[in-house]
């Protein structure tokens, strides 16, 4: 079995090709790079040092959101190209639960964080000791809220994501559990654990054509948000 990971979701790209249970290649740049530069050529890359025929995949897994709305477009269309040109089939792979992922087998909670600014983070809560249980799915949280939701569950967390270092002042000030942060190896999106979960969710058919994958934002854009807000505006008071 051949599966190429993709993800984009961050400032990370990252592409992982896992050929049965072994990791055989991955590329991964945390930096100001555009996606749609840096994707293609990577998976070129990749393809050529294991000198892989795309043609042999079995299907494309790709981090399927939430995360940057422009990060996870380019993700997604390249993923749809690939899948349409060489008739793959594609793996959704909730981006929470991937960088959850990286973490198996650790005790405690486990808490992935992206910045999801305006004091809210993309967030879930999972339990990874016995492979990976979803205590609570991905959604767009409120710091405060998570913080307090896990002081309820009363176990320790380990914390993890780009969400992390903007949020460590009121971490620090409002945890009221024993935390720690994921090492730098495993603290952001890996294309590696895209694929790794993607091949799960393969062996369990839960795949989709390169036509119905769509991201999954959790929230509407800066700018839906604000189009919705001039709306609302320009309809003016309720008269009486």
């Amino acid at each position: 079995m051949k599966i190429l990971g993709i993800e984009s979701s961050s400032m990370v790209a990252s592409v992982a090709l896992l050929t049965d249970e072994l990791i055989t290649a991955e590329y991964t740049v945390n930096y100001k790079k555009t996606h749609s530069q840096t994707l293609l050529p990577m998976i070129d890359t990749v393809a050529s040092m294991v000198e892989l025929d795309l043609s042999e995949l079995d299907a494309i897994a790709v981090s399927g959101g939430p995360g940057s709305f422009t990060g996870l477009r380019i993700g997604a269309a390249t993923a749809k190209g690939l899948g349409l040109a060489l008739d793959k089939p594609l793996i959704h792979v909730p981006t929470v639960d991937a960088l959850a992922y990286n973490m198996y087998g650790c005790e405690g909670l486990v808490c992935p964080m992206m910045d999801a600014r305006r004091g809210q983070v993309y967030a879930g809560i999972y339990r990874m000791k016995d492979g990976m249980e979803i205590l609570k799915p991905q959604y767009a949280a409120d710091l405060g809220e998570l913080l307090d939701e896990l002081g309820r569950m009363g176990e320790p967390v380990v914390f993890l994501g780009d969400g992390v270092p903007v949020s460590l002042d009121v971490i620090r000030q409002s945890c009221r559990v024993n935390f720690r942060l994921a090492p730098p190896h495993m603290n952001r999106q890996r294309a590696a654990s895209v694929a790794a979960l993607g091949a799960m969710y393969y062996r369990a058919g839960r795949t989709e054509s390169a036509a119905e994958h769509t991201p999954d934002y959790l929230r509407l854009s800066q700018a839906e948000r604000e189009l919705a807000k001039r709306n609302e505006a320009a309809k003016g008071p309720v008269g009486k």
